[in-house]
């Protein structure tokens, strides 16, 4: 979520007043925004494009609830130690958190472990272990409509007789230690991105949360009225009318089975037409196609932790086999690719099955990563029912990411349009006359040339360098992942290196390469990968013959409110991920937003900005997603490229001989030996074409009229990566309910 001070001012038209109050008090207001912690409760884009979305739907007036957990840890704060990456732990509530409200008398129980008992009354779940559930509430307020919608983060509690009963009273003291085990479960955010763990405390948290929720959600169904005259509702025909579940992601996948539970054994619903309100009510969002992302719990740990969910998604996943097998006689190989139980030497459930099965809608985030899913995921699926693929390319919230962050770009395009983009993003296209504008060509680069200077003082007082601000600002921030392939920035940057060397004299553009973000600290190669980033900053920075024609940054500890400076100073954005590797990307999309250009590969969402802006307003690059695999089927062999392009041989054989490491030559052997022998993600294939591309960056912003043209282009084109766009979308073809703009009249004003 980031920070909620200046975003809360901003939505309910307060910042002016606020900045002006806060002055007479003799304070500075950013002086005070800077004292917040921010809230990182997620890993990478999909815990930020949650965020987005609460923004959007409470700007459009949609009763919806954002649901979590309140971690007492949020993401890792990153440290760089001698290069390398040190975690510490992410204490954001040492100080307290005065944006959100405990609501105690909501606190919920929730159920582990015990055994399963098949009554003449139904099905029972006994002998658990409980938890309780208490719900903190931080409101979401929409942009100036007197909205204000609720994300409710649930902490665990341990019961009062946790434990106690089985212990005699001279075990009283470990008894009331051992409620810290209940209390575990909302400690810590499992800090990895796009891959599995598969992690026991990690299963009781995506239960816990569900749990709650799913509780929740059914109290509040019950006790609403809808026209209907029962104090309480008892008949659930009307819960999918009422009722829309987003599974973000498969984190949540446990909504699909509790919720039969809770309709089946406790509401005493039949079978079928549970599973038929269980799948009206609920649709799944996939935002990962890397196989090592894709959530595959082993069946004994369900076993022990939820034996009635076991029992339940065995039955799910019966009668969807006798479906297929129904209308695929003797294709038992389609049988296995579709059942939502992996036999193997460990059986797993294969949550991705489940949400399919159990969603009447599927989507993906991108028109292309949708694609991927029908064509390759869940082809089987989507074979069997069509009708439920659907693309919701992701989106930004523009208060966040251009109204708060880049107040003079804003006030730049106020000036020309007026204010109504804020709400309506595709009305930056009215920017399209402007493009030769002189004046506004002169604005837009102003502001740009502000922020960069910012920006330059910011890391001259964080991190105690000098850089050039009228160096080409070239950023790459997102989560540390092979996929991402900041390797190949590297060696661009070695390969810059090595030029400047080779002729000092000749004139090259003066670039700073930024670099950021978050390793899992138990991946192994994403540590070595911001080891050598600033390995690599350590010899090119203190080389005279470069001065400050060439300087790399490794950024430390990326998170929201950095990313809120950083975004708005960029020239170059690099969305450089294999073809097919990353489903949508958000990065992307706000970099845009704030005047900078993009390289990258058409892959995720770049597809689509290409779309819009034309791709001649891009830098594209690389092996498409056909090329990447037209080259699997070939087989990839990097030692090619190595042999072919002496530029790309020099970079690898510093890298590997020790160059970037004097003290430690053998430090990146493993680096090189994975890019050489087995790397997924084809660095090497796509270097020269990245190279070529690189040069037509530099060719352009020797020209910064027409590069601040293209910049205006793409901020006129953005429009589309609104979050305002995605969620109506979402609310039309999924959750079946209509966006409203109609602004709740303010308190004060009476109501008639």
């Amino acid at each position: 979520m980031g920070r909620t001070l200046q975003n809360t001012m901003v939505n309910l038209g307060l910042q002016n007043a606020c900045d002006e109050a806060i002055y007479q008090l003799g304070l500075d207001l950013e002086e005070l925004e800077e004292i917040e912690e921010d809230a990182g409760l997620g890993n990478g884009g999909l815990g930020r494009l949650a965020a987005c979305f609460l923004d959007s739907m409470a700007t459009l007036g949609l009763a919806a609830y954002g649901y979590g957990i309140r971690y007492e840890f949020g993401i890792f704060n990153q440290k760089i130690v001698n290069g390398w990456q040190v975690e510490e732990a992410d204490d954001w509530l040492r100080y307290g958190n005065p944006w959100e409200k405990a609501r105690p008398e909501y606190m919920l129980p929730v159920h582990f472990y015990g055994r399963v008992e098949h009554t003449p009354t139904g099905v029972k779940w006994l002998d658990t272990q409980v938890v309780l559930a208490m719900p903190y509430d931080t409101p979401v307020p929409g942009y100036r409509n007197n909205t204000v919608n609720t994300m409710r983060l649930w902490s665990a509690k341990a019961p009062n007789d946790f434990k106690l009963q089985d212990f005699n009273v001279g075990d009283y003291i470990e008894a009331v230690l051992d409620r810290n085990l209940a209390e575990n479960i909302s400690r810590v955010l499992y800090p990895n991105d796009n891959f599995f763990e598969g992690k026991e405390l990690r299963l009781k948290q995506e239960y816990f949360v569900v749990a709650a929720t799913l509780q929740d959600i059914i109290r509040r169904f019950k006790s609403s009225k809808f026209g209907c005259r029962d104090p309480v509702r008892t008949c659930f025909e009307t819960f999918p009318d009422k009722v829309a579940i987003q599974l973000n992601d498969t984190h949540p996948a446990l909504s699909i089975p509790e919720l039969m539970r809770i309709l089946v054994d406790v509401e005493k619903v039949d079978w079928d037409k549970a599973w038929e309100i269980t799948k009206k009510t609920c649709a799944y969002t996939n935002h990962t196609v890397l196989p090592e992302a894709l959530e595959r719990w082993p069946v004994s740990m369900f076993e022990k932790l939820l034996p009635r969910h076991l029992d339940i998604i065995y039955a799910i996943n019966q009668r969807h086999l006798d479906h297929v097998a129904a209308l695929f006689p003797g294709d038992v190989d389609r049988l296995r690719r579709m059942s939502v139980i992996e036999e193997g030497d460990c059986k797993r459930i294969n949550m991705a099955h489940l949400c399919v099965i159990g969603s009447h809608a599927v989507n993906g985030v991108a028109r292309i990563h949708s694609e991927i899913v029908k064509q390759s995921v869940f082809k089987d699926f989507y074979e069997l029912e069509p009708e439920k693929f659907q693309n919701k390319t992701n989106g930004i919230t523009p208060r966040r990411w251009l109204l708060l962050c880049n107040p003079g770009l804003a006030d730049a395009i106020v000036e020309k349009i007026g204010e109504d983009f804020l709400t309506d993003l595709s009305q930056l296209k009215k920017l399209l006359p402007l493009i030769n504008d002189e004046a506004f060509i002169r604005d837009v680069a102003k502001v740009k040339q502000e922020n960069k200077l910012k920006f330059s003082a910011f890391l001259e007082r964080e991190y105690k360098v000098r850089i050039n601000p009228s160096s080409m600002f070239d950023v790459h921030v997102k989560r540390i992942h092979e996929y991402k392939r900041q390797l190949l920035n590297c060696l661009h940057v070695v390969t810059l290196y090595n030029r400047i060397k080779k002729e000092p004299a000749k004139a090259f553009v003066p670039r700073t390469v930024m670099i950021g973000g978050k390793a899992a600290p138990g991946y192994h190669m994403a540590k070595m990968i911001i080891k050598l980033v600033t390995s690599i900053g350590d010899v090119v920075n203190h080389d005279p013959v470069v001065g400050d024609r060439l300087k790399v940054i490794f950024l430390e500890n990326y998170r929201v409110s950095l990313a809120e400076k950083v975004i708005p100073a960029a020239d170059l954005s690099q969305q450089i991920s294999t073809a097919g590797t990353e489903a949508s990307g958000t990065g992307n999309m706000k970099f845009m937003l704030n005047g900078a250009l993009t390289i990258g590969t058409m892959d995720g969402a770049n597809v689509e900005m290409a779309e819009e802006a034309g791709a001649e307003n891009l830098f594209i690059f690389g092996l498409r997603v056909e090329d990447v695999e037209a080259l699997d089927q070939k087989g990839y062999n990097a030692r090619e490229y190595y042999d072919r392009l002496p530029e790309l041989r020099q970079a690898v054989d510093q890298i590997s001989s020790g160059f970037f490491s004097p003290k430690d030559p053998d430090c990146f052997k493993d680096v090189v030996n994975m890019l050489m022998y087995h790397d997924r993600f084809k660095v090497f294939a796509d270097y020269e074409a990245y190279m070529q591309c690189q040069a037509r960056v530099d060719q352009l912003y020797r020209s910064p009229k027409e590069w601040t043209k293209k910049v205006i282009r793409n901020i006129a084109c953005s429009g589309k990566f609104s979050s305002d766009r995605t969620i109506t979308e979402y609310a039309r073809d999924i959750w079946g309910v209509e966006p409203s703009d109609l602004q709740i009249p303010p308190p004060n004003i009476p109501k008639d």
